[in-house]
């Protein structure tokens, strides 16, 4: 199961186009790119807080992006959900 789960991620990073691939994840105010566009929003509960998660799509490549501002935690910031 985690060899599908390593492939899987390999897979999905291999298809990330160049700018994609230069999005620094887990950190709190790292840019994105100028073709991700903003698809929706949303609040979440983080430690009894509530925290806005962006979503974004790639137009290059159409990869799906989330953006978590969440100002407690410097490690929150973009990452690619798993679907």
């Amino acid at each position: 199961m985690t060899d599908k789960y390593k492939a899987a991620a390999e897979a999905r990073e291999a298809a990330l186009c160049e700018p994609c691939r230069g999005i620094q994840r887990n950190w709190r105010r790292a840019p994105g790119h100028a073709e991700l566009v903003q698809t929706q929003n949303w609040k979440e509960e983080r430690d009894g807080k509530p925290v806005t998660i962006t979503r974004h799509r790639c137009d290059r490549c159409g990869s799906i992006w989330d953006y978590e501002n969440d100002k407690n935690n410097q490690q929150a910031g973009w990452s690619l959900p798993t679907r």
